[in-house]
């Protein structure tokens, strides 16, 4: 009897020491998420809630009004056109290379990959440098360009080139990871059906990579719209010849006209918006197998 009340005098003590590391456990994930909710509130919520409450401090007036600027109105245009021509050449090579690297075996396949990484690791502004450097009036092909009257930097190719640099490996690395798990079986029973490449790519494979094709596109298009580094090294930020939105919002801030800044800044959040929503829809579908038949 005595060695059974000893028995359970250690097991309620025990227990009585265990209960707190329990609740210090218990603690520990509510202070991170705490500590996440309050950094991504001071670096991104709050930020981005002040350009919406600076933007329509006074009404709509002030939006309104930016839309009837010359400036304003030509940098929308430049930007929605940059876009327009990156997105189709982008989707063309990502699509190119992700057939490529993910149905073939080739030496070189890792460099392919590591090279369609780059702009990934490189600083905007440095590969915008690395344009001037090849196509300015001092670069390697400046002299040819300009006895050829072929204007580069500080023009629209400049900034499409910029453009398409920084949005280029979206597409690829988004359809390489579908084409992977797709596997080849669909496509060598519809060759043994008799048909051709062109009937497999848009009857087989089409529907299978389309989530994370579209997926590809968003990014990439977000990417392109709102691009500030590598484009402002490139175009030399004239007012309504080669001014993005993103450099016109930095150009009317700095001349002290915050509300037309705001007016364009909340353009761009709003695209932001739009695209983390498409991101996670597009997500959920491109990982969910079921979502995706």
């Amino acid at each position: 009897m005595a060695n059974l009340h000893n028995s359970e005098s250690n097991y309620d003590q025990d227990l009585l020491q265990s209960q707190p590391k329990k609740q210090q456990k218990s603690i520990a994930p509510k202070i991170l998420i705490a500590i996440s909710f309050l950094y991504v509130g001071l670096v991104l919520l709050i930020p981005a809630s002040n350009v919406f409450v600076q933007a329509f401090a006074k009404g709509f007036t002030p939006l309104i009004e930016a839309f009837k600027q010359e400036d304003f109105v030509s940098a929308i245009k430049l930007t929605v056109g940059l876009a327009l021509v990156a997105l189709p050449l982008n989707t063309i090579f990502g699509l190119s290379a992700a057939w490529a690297i993910a149905r073939n075996k080739f030496p070189g396949k890792a460099l392919l990959l590591s090279i369609i990484d780059l702009p990934f690791s490189i600083s905007p502004v440095v590969a915008g440098l690395m344009i001037v450097l090849l196509y300015g009036r001092i670069g390697w092909f400046g002299s040819f360009l300009e006895a050829n009257n072929i204007k580069i930097v500080f023009a629209f190719p400049g900034m499409l080139i910029a453009t398409i640099f920084v949005s280029m490996p979206f597409i690829a690395r988004e359809v390489i990871p579908v084409l992977d798990e797709m596997g080849t079986e669909q496509e060598e029973a519809a060759r043994t059906l008799g048909a051709n490449d062109w009937q497999i790519f848009w009857k087989v494979v089409v529907p299978n990579i389309r989530w994370g094709l579209l997926y590809g596109l968003v990014l990439t298009n977000a990417r392109a719209m709102g691009e500030f580094g590598a484009v402002s090294v490139v175009s030399g930020n004239i007012a309504a010849k080669t001014q993005s939105l993103p450099l016109f919002v930095e150009e009317a801030y700095k001349n002290y006209e915050n509300e037309i800044a705001y007016s364009a800044a909340v353009l761009l959040a709003l695209l932001a918006v739009v695209t983390l929503v498409l991101k996670e829809i597009l997500e959920r579908k491109t990982h969910n197998p079921n979502e995706r038949e």
